[in-house]
């Protein structure tokens, strides 16, 4: 089973779905970094990612070890998921609990199912 959180749209929009944000180590954000960050609708926490990495090549904080490599990557797959939600939150998303399912999309079904206010708004 995989874990969600799940996050209900701001009353201006309550006519938009649930957004579920999987939990857990993301390779994606630990490969990517910032580039993950923009395509998951995060370009606030992407822009802040690139900043920081371009600050810290600009002080000469990268050396050609590659231990402080490691270290970033393990630190955005560790929190990248975690800077998705924040942002979702900054944008007026509420956070509407957890939701474990096989597969995103069963996710969602189960999270409609159980919340059914929640498709209030949608259309047939």
């Amino acid at each position: 089973m995989i874990v969600f959180t799940s996050h209900v749209a701001p009353p201006a929009q309550a006519s938009r779905l649930p957004i579920l944000v999987r939990e857990g180590f993301s390779w994606g954000a630990a490969i990517f970094g910032w580039l993950w960050l923009l395509f998951q609708g995060a370009w606030g926490p992407a822009l802040l990612v690139l900043a920081a990495g371009l600050i810290a090549a600009k002080l000469g904080m990268v050396t050609h070890s590659a231990a402080p490599a490691l270290a970033v990557f393990l630190v955005q797959g560790v929190f990248g998921r975690d800077m998705v939600r924040w942002w979702l939150t900054l944008r007026g998303w509420r956070p509407a609990g957890p939701v474990a399912a096989p597969s995103h999309d069963a996710a969602l079904l189960r999270l409609l199912a159980e919340r059914p206010e929640l498709q209030a708004g949608l259309s047939p």
